[in-house]
């Protein structure tokens, strides 16, 4: 049958209209992404698209479902949904929770792609499809890169393409950051963010893939339109104060950790959540409080973790946990060290807090570091001895459990623990007055600190060690190392406060002329 003119240009607006352009500009981003999904869907399926974008996951999959529910044969949303269990910077992934959203929509691939009308979106199927595929995750994640690669250079016009395209370049470094790889994805991103000044995730990745001190200043621009870009993501606050960090601007990381404290403990309030003085915004924010000269604010945060830390049960969430993020305990415990080794308060009132750690390895490892480097600072040479064999005790068991969380080998949170227990052999000496001995340990632990893959945020361990060795350095009476170490600080952790008055008592005593900041 032929069709009139008029009904041909009738079915070409309906089918514009059904393949429609979409852009939502909210608290989360602006993003705009051609699909097929029905219009009452499109608020949602945009706004969880931001989010995603954002790594604002437990927003995004509400979003995510809410499209699904008013469309049920949406296929984007699913993919949106199972792309939410994907945390590729992170290097996690909840493959059986994703591979359950795919099968909501279909039963097999097949099906899966019957329910996607164009090209373009069974393209985007077929790469969700490799990422949760058959075979190890390091393998999944290179096809799932490839796949991108190839999607972005089909679809060149498609500003989600590159990004995720970016972020799964980032992800094949498997969480441990490699520098050619953060690069590429670096090109894939900036020329886009300056096309696109208002795309979340664009900015995002771009300080993401810049997050360290030589690179931060390339993503400057990124991260000052960011906090803009998704006022009401926690994580874009918070993010922000990755790339003011690396390069030393205090009052910036103060400014952006307040305000994704702020919107997260308003999320909280939201579900009906206390809000929380742990993890990892407060951690930062204490640190930046540290950095500006504000310790009273700092010890707030303390102590409100503290109250938190101290509730029944949190040393069992802690016993098999890692990483300070995930268990209140731990993050009481790694505040308190900052705050009594950045205060250099050995017997104040914040260095006589106790808390039970339980039996989790690292809960008590890092409190026997925080006591032997305290003790040792006071001059007990001899608790500091006990808290050293504490730590030697605990090693072996803070090795299994890295083990058996399949902690990588060159990532800082293996190495580190080696070592914390030789800045605290150090001070150890030092306190017994062998001045010679402990710069000689103190030069050890440097030089493997110096051999660590840059971790981003606050020091880790929190005590620079060529920090500690220039300190060492000059009450043994050598200025001019002592300068030099102090200098190696600053490329780690620029313009930080303790190396920095260290690195002019350092210069001044050797005759020489430093200017800090600029090592």
């Amino acid at each position: 049958m032929k069709l009139s003119r008029e009904c041909r240009l009738a079915c070409a607006i309906l089918l514009l209209a059904s393949l429609t352009a979409a852009r939502a500009q909210s608290g989360a981003g602006e993003v705009s992404f051609v699909n097929s999904g029905a219009s009452a869907a499109q608020e949602p399926f945009l706004h969880g698209l931001a989010q995603l974008h954002n790594f604002e996951y437990e927003f995004a999959v509400q979003d995510f479902r809410k499209a699904e529910a008013i469309d049920p044969d949406f296929a984007m949303a699913y993919w949106g949904e199972a792309m939410t269990f994907n945390h590729a910077v992170w290097n996690e992934q909840d493959r059986p929770a994703a591979l359950a959203v795919l099968n909501r929509l279909g039963p097999t691939l097949q099906a899966r792609l019957k329910k996607a009308p164009t090209e373009r979106e069974k393209d985007y199927l077929r790469s969700v499809e490799i990422l949760y595929g058959e075979g190890t995750k390091q393998a999944r994640d290179l096809a799932y890169a490839d796949a991108m690669e190839r999607l972005r250079a089909r679809y060149p016009d498609d500003v989600d393409a590159a990004a995720f395209y970016a972020l799964a370049l980032l992800g094949t470094a498997e969480g441990v950051r490699d520098e050619r790889i953060y690069m590429r994805a670096a090109a894939v991103l900036m020329p886009l963010f300056y096309q696109h000044p208002h795309h979340p995730g664009l900015a995002h990745y771009l300080i993401h893939s810049c997050d360290d001190p030589i690179h931060a200043p390339l993503a400057l621009p990124a991260a000052e339109a960011y906090s803009r870009i998704a006022p009401q993501a926690a994580h874009a606050q918070h993010m922000t104060s990755h790339i003011f960090l690396a390069l030393g601007m205090w009052d910036d990381v103060v400014r952006a950790n307040e305000a994704a404290v702020g919107v997260g403990n308003r999320d909280r309030a939201a579900a009906g959540k206390p809000p929380t003085h742990c993890g990892h915004y407060n951690y930062w924010l204490e640190y930046g409080y540290l950095e500006t000269g504000q310790p009273e604010k700092a010890k707030r945060i303390v102590a409100g973790c503290r109250e938190q830390a101290a509730q029944a049960g949190q040393a069992a969430k802690a016993r098999d946990v890692v990483d300070p993020d995930d268990a209140a305990l731990l993050s009481f415990i790694q505040m308190q060290t900052r705050y009594v080794i950045d205060t250099a308060d050995w017997s104040g009132e914040v260095s006589q807090w106790t808390i039970d750690a339980g039996d989790g390895p690292f809960a008590l490892f890092d409190q026997a570091y925080r006591n032997g480097f305290s003790q040792a600072q006071r001059g007990d040479a001899a608790a500091a001895r006990q808290s050293l064999a504490a730590m030697d005790a605990l090693l072996p068991r803070v090795k299994a459990l890295l083990d058996r969380k399949g902690v990588p080998a060159n990532e800082p949170e293996r190495l580190a623990p080696a070592i914390e227990r030789e800045q605290v052999e150090a001070v150890a000496l030092e306190a017994e007055g062998q001045l010679a001995d402990a710069a000689a340990v103190a030069g050890k632990a440097a030089a493997a600190e110096r051999d660590l893959p840059y971790a981003f945020g606050p020091p880790h361990p929190e005590k620079p060690s060529y920090e500690l060795f220039g300190e060492v350095l000059m009450k043994e009476g050598q200025p001019s190392a002592a300068e030099a170490a102090f200098k190696e600080a600053f490329l780690r952790a620029p313009n930080r406060a303790r190396s920095k008055a260290g690195l002019l008592g350092a210069s001044a005593a050797a005759g020489s002329e430093a200017i800090p900041g600029k090592p």
